[in-house]
């Protein structure tokens, strides 16, 4: 790799992860220098209740109490931290960073904003840990899209596979890394839905936050004509890398398959996920000899069957690599919280089609260190 910034060394970090999929907080320990050593310590997931998951819908867009729910959001991850520091049997001064990505309520990179919620020095004062945040910012007012973010973090993950080799993570919104033979091969985008259209048809037909397994999918039929309309969305003939708000596809899809039956729907929203991504490998430079997939998604079988039918090379869940496919994006939150302290980059232009290789970040001071308890 070509990192060759004075590093911190190995240190201890926390990763903390509110996705697109709004299901709760992913809070993650790892030991990393920010380059190529990697080793996870510990996760929790913290799940958000009915309640605030509504009152964060309800922000979407920058609309609404953003305020109120920013403290109730910032509130919740300080209780991840306390949980995980519980967890593990640490105290916060035995803590180097934390990553906090907050919740992104807004991502429109192409008008030069994107807008993740969370109050990074509200949090560190009330954990009493360092905490680097706004991680975004500084990539979108580069000319970046600003996501995805973890391809660096990747990176540092496969450098033992067989190249070329894409890591995917199925989210609230789909992101793939290519990572080609050379320490600096590296393409990413958002491929297309992921988890959102899935998890709103269930939230609107059965009151129900995800269609579990994939269970109801695997019940339905496939229309091959709307599937085909569907991928019609000019977004998929955008050369990458580019990024997707989480809603992009939400009315236009759901107005299009408001015809459907409850399993029907939840097959078509599905398939539309494993298509866009199957055909996101048109735009890698070399095909690739596996796929390993994190992120909810991969708890989907039918959707993980569907992959696999659609792809020539194996498909694996992170899990099947010892990776701990849930807290994977918290992890790559505290790593890049390390590079973020070193000045290394965080973005590239294969990543984020930012012009050079770009760090980012805002450094917030504890101004107390308190107890775990």
């Amino acid at each position: 790799m070509t990192d060759t910034h004075a590093t911190p060394g190995i240190v201890t970090a926390i990763g903390l992860m509110s996705g697109t999929s709004m299901d709760g907080i992913d809070a993650a320990l790892i030991r990393t220098d920010g380059i190529d050593h990697v080793e996870a310590i510990d996760a929790v997931t913290v799940d958000y209740d009915e309640g605030f998951r509504a009152r964060l819908r309800g922000v979407l867009g920058g609309v609404g109490d953003v305020g109120g729910v920013e403290s109730a959001l910032t509130r919740l991850h300080e209780d991840a931290v306390r949980a995980l520091l519980r967890q593990a049997g640490l105290s916060a001064d035995q803590v180097s960073v934390i990553g906090f990505h907050g919740h992104t309520i807004l991502h429109t990179p192409d008008l030069g904003r994107t807008w993740q919620i969370g109050d990074g020095l509200g949090l560190a004062a009330g954990v009493g840990i360092d905490v680097i945040s706004d991680l975004r910012t500084a990539d979108v007012a580069a000319g970046g899209q600003g996501a995805p973010l973890v391809p660096v973090f990747h990176r540092a993950l496969v450098k033992d596979l067989p190249r070329p080799v894409a890591v995917l993570n199925i989210g609230g919104v789909a992101n793939v890394t290519w990572i080609g033979r050379g320490a600096d091969d590296l393409l990413a985008f958002d491929t297309g839905p992921g988890n959102a259209l899935i998890d709103d048809w269930c939230t609107q037909r059965l009151g129900a936050a995800r269609d579990d397994g994939g269970a109801l999918a695997a019940t339905g039929r496939i229309d091959p004509d709307l599937l085909d309309r569907l991928m019609t969305h000019p977004y998929f003939a955008e050369t990458p890398p580019k990024s997707l708000d989480r809603d992009a596809f939400g009315q236009w899809a759901m107005t299009l398959t408001e015809g459907l039956s409850d399993a029907d729907g939840a097959a078509l929203l599905t398939a539309f996920t494993t298509r866009s991504i199957a055909a996101a490998a048109g735009w890698f430079p070399e095909p690739v000899e596996r796929w390993v997939v994190a992120g909810g998604g991969r708890h989907n079988e039918t959707l993980m069957a569907g992959l696999r039918s659609r792809m020539n090379v194996p498909v694996l869940a992170a899990d099947d690599l010892g990776w701990d496919g849930d807290a994977l994006e918290a992890q790559a939150f505290a790593y890049l919280a390390v590079r973020s302290l070193a000045r290394l980059p965080i973005t590239y232009p294969g990543t984020t089609g930012v012009a050079v290789p770009h760090t980012g970040g805002r450094l917030n001071f504890a101004t107390a260190r308190v107890s775990s308890d």
